[in-house]
């Protein structure tokens, strides 16, 4: 969507559409990190037999089914609007959390972790869609950036309500916050425009922007083909491989990292207070990325942030001082989050207007992969390894590698982008 349309949708201010992508991408964060924060006391459960590879595929079977629903959302939000799949994926992503809460066994457990991660991967386009449209153009990527720090203020729920619940709560609990998701349907339905809104709010359509039926997939393939030429082979490829990095870190570090700080010898209530820690740095890491994006910098930044997250997880893994690990915590919180966010503007920055949202969605889904790799990779790794250090140091080899993959991007345009037109900028 042009900068037009995304500045005279009738009818959708900023402010509340960046306060309601907020608040559901708070419940998409809360269900991110909620596997990490019931991780010990899955592994305690005296009848589950729940072991660290079994805790590895649960998130893995989470990220397994975002793909899906991205892909189901896309089309559907394209077909019928914003409004109708995003108060469907609200009820989805509902149901597949009270079916959690009510599992009364691993195998009904680990489907519903299948279901709600096709409600999160519904989601998370929808709502970055609805923001960029009404999104101020000259605080575009701050106003997106806003909204997707509900993913980690999420995470912070999770961890204090973790904290405060388990381990005398059954972790099961936990999931029955997935009604909340329905009190959000009748207030959605009001604030986001149907089908008639979207398209009477649209920009007049030109060759390029709205290619007619009969020509709209060979377009479409021709811009992935474009991607894959030489003058762009390089930042495709490049951009695909530490979006895949990236998001081995988020969704290891959101399903391991209180499981690794029991191992390492702390107590539950002290991991959880660093997942509190770590989003809240993720928080400051998502908004500075976005105000870093038109400083001339992103670059630097991006493998900065990655660097951050492995010397910081170094930091974790020794006894230190109590607040030098809430503050190295923290930091990896930025470096993990902040770093995907950059990369996304990165991308959108080195790709003309034709080709930006085709970018960026092939960026994201091989990322997915990243994201489906991640529990496991860590999973292994505590296993094969037996030293407490080792789920630490497994994240200082994709945060390096990820430097490593953006100090070989040619540096991003210094001027502003357009405004991105539907594109989804979250992990």
């Amino acid at each position: 969507m042009s900068s037009t349309a995304s500045a005279s949708r009738p009818g959708v201010r900023p402010g509340p559409a960046v306060t309601l992508g907020l608040v559901i991408l708070c419940i998409e964060g809360y269900d991110l990190f909620i596997l990490g924060a019931v991780g010990p006391s899955l592994l305690a459960h005296p009848d589950w037999d729940v072991t660290g590879s079994t805790l590895g595929l649960l998130g893995s079977l989470t990220a397994l089914g975002m793909p899906l629903g991205s892909i189901a959302a896309g089309w559907a939000g394209d077909l019928y609007g914003r409004r109708l799949p995003m108060v469907i994926s609200l009820a989805w992503l509902s149901l597949s959390m009270l079916l959690s809460a009510t599992a009364d066994d691993l195998s009904v457990f680990a489907a519903t972790r299948f279901f709600t991660g096709m409600g999160v991967g519904a989601l998370i386009p929808l709502v970055t869609a609805y923001v960029s449209e009404a999104a101020t153009p000259s605080r575009h990527s701050l106003q997106v950036g806003v909204a997707t720090t509900g993913l980690a203020i999420g995470g912070i729920i999770t961890a204090v309500v973790g904290r405060s619940l388990l381990p005398e709560w059954d972790f099961r609990t936990l999931f029955l916050f997935g009604v909340i998701p329905l009190v959000l349907i009748p207030v959605v339905w009001r604030m986001v425009p149907g089908p008639t809104g979207d398209r009477t709010s649209r920009a007049p359509r030109t060759a390029e922007s709205e290619p007619t039926p009969s020509s709209g997939r060979t377009a479409s393939a021709n811009r992935l083909g474009e991607l894959l030429t030489p003058r762009y082979r390089r930042m495709t490829l490049l951009a695909w491989a530490s979006t895949f990095v990236g998001l081995v870190i988020v969704y290891g570090a959101s399903t391991w990292l209180p499981a690794l700080m029991v191992d390492a010898g702390y107590d539950l209530r002290s991991s959880l207070e660093f997942a509190i820690a770590f989003n809240s740095g993720a928080v400051i890491g998502t908004i500075g990325a976005a105000l870093i994006s038109d400083r001339g910098f992103l670059k630097l930044a991006t493998i900065a942030s990655f660097l951050l997250a492995g010397a910081a997880m170094i930091v974790l893994s020794t006894p230190q001082a109590r607040p030098l690990l809430l503050l190295a915590s923290a930091v990896a919180g930025f470096g993990a989050l902040g770093s995907q966010t950059l990369i996304n503007i990165f991308v959108a920055r080195s790709h003309p207007a034709h080709l930006r949202g085709t970018a960026l969605g092939f960026s994201l889904g091989v990322g997915r992969v990243g994201a489906i790799v991640g529990p496991s990779y860590l999973a292994a790794v505590t296993v094969l390894i037996s030293s407490p250090k080792a789920g630490f140091y497994a994240f200082v080899v994709p945060a390096v590698l990820g430097a490593a993959l953006i100090g070989l991007l040619h540096s991003a345009p210094r001027e502003a982008p357009e405004p991105q037109p539907k594109a989804d900028l979250a992990p």
